[in-house]
C-alpha cells in the first residue's frame, strides 16, 4: 500500500515542465521590434546632401590663360624678324639712301602673310616696300651714331688717294662705295672726286658721281645732327678745304686718264698719295 501513494505523489511533479511551455511563446512575440530598422534610411540621406554642395565647384578658370600665352609671343617674333626697325624712323638703304619707314603693313601673297617696311625717299619722291625678313640681306641699317659721323668727316680732312688705273675701272669702285652704304667709305668718294676752284674742272662722268657721293654724305649728316642738307653740305665743303691740295702734274695726269679712258697699258694698281 504504501508504493501505490508514492506514484501518485510522482505524477504531480511530472506535469510541471508542461506549463512551462505555454510561456515560451510570448517570448517569439517579443523579437518582433527588430523589423523597424527606420535610422539606417535616415543615415543614408544625409550622406546624399553632401554631393551636391560640390556641384558649383566645377567650373575652373583655365581657358583665358591660352590667349595670354600667344599675345605674350607673337611680339617677340615680330621683333626678331623687325630686328629693332620702328615706324616713323630714318634709316639707310644701301642703293637709295636715307629714307624713313613710314609704316609697317601685312600683305596677303600666294595665301601667305608678308610684313613689309613702307620706306619713303623724299628727295627721290620714291616708296619702297621691303620685306621685314629680309632686311639684313639687302644691308639696310640704322643710321650712324655721332662718332662715326665725326670719323667720317675726318676723313675729309684727308689726302686724295687716287689709284693709277684706267677711268672705268676707278669709276666701278667709287660706285660700290657708294652703294655700300658705309658712311666712311662714302665720305673717302667725296674727297678722291673733289676739286677745289684752282683746280681744273671735274669730266661729266667724275661729277655726277661726286654728287652722288656728297648727296649720301650730306643727307645722313643732316638726319644725325638734326640740320637741313644745305648747312649739312656746307660742313663737308669746310672740312674738304682743309684737305691737302693735289699737284698740277698729278691733276694732269688724272685728266688724261679720264678723258683718253686708257685700255691695260697703266693697269698697275700703285696707290699713289699726292703730295699738296
Amino acid at each position: 500500500m504504501p508504493t501505490k501513494s508514492a506514484k501518485t505523489a510522482a505524477k504531480p511533479t511530472a506535469s510541471k515542465p508542461a506549463a512551462t511551455k505555454p510561456a515560451a511563446k510570448p517570448a517569439k512575440a517579443a523579437v518582433a521590434p527588430k523589423a523597424a530598422v527606420t535610422p539606417k534610411a535616415e543615415v543614408k540621406t544625409e550622406v546624399k546632401t553632401p554631393v551636391v554642395a560640390k556641384a558649383p565647384a566645377k567650373p575652373e578658370v583655365k581657358q583665358p590663360a591660352a590667349p595670354v600665352q600667344a599675345r605674350v609671343e607673337e611680339p617677340k617674333k615680330a621683333v626678331t624678324q623687325r630686328q629693332g626697325f620702328k615706324a616713323n624712323e630714318f634709316v639707310v638703304y644701301p642703293a637709295h639712301g636715307v629714307g624713313q619707314i613710314l609704316a609697317i603693313e601685312e600683305q596677303e601673297i600666294a595665301g601667305a602673310k608678308l610684313e613689309l617696311f613702307v620706306i619713303n625717299f623724299i628727295k627721290d619722291k620714291m616708296t619702297l616696300r621691303v620685306p621685314t625678313a629680309k632686311v639684313g640681306n639687302v644691308g639696310m641699317r640704322k643710321l650712324s651714331d655721332p662718332a662715326l659721323v665725326k670719323k667720317a668727316l675726318e676723313t675729309l680732312k684727308g689726302r686724295a688717294r687716287v689709284k693709277r688705273t684706267m677711268w672705268s675701272r676707278r669709276a666701278q669702285e667709287y660706285e660700290a662705295k657708294i652703294n655700300s652704304g658705309d658712311i666712311v667709305a662714302i665720305a673717302e668718294v667725296v674727297r678722291d672726286l673733289y676739286r677745289s676752284e684752282s683746280q681744273p674742272e671735274q669730266s661729266y662722268s667724275e661729277r655726277q658721281l661726286y654728287e652722288a657721293a656728297l648727296d649720301r654724305l650730306s643727307r645722313e649728316i643732316a638726319v644725325v645732327q638734326h640740320i637741313t642738307e644745305t648747312e649739312a653740305v656746307k660742313e663737308v665743303e669746310s672740312q674738304l678745304a682743309k684737305s691737302p691740295r693735289r699737284g698740277a702734274k698729278a691733276e694732269a695726269e688724272s685728266d688724261a686718264e679720264t678723258e683718253s679712258d686708257l685700255d691695260g697699258d697703266s693697269d698697275d694698281e700703285a696707290v699713289t698719295d699726292e703730295a699738296a
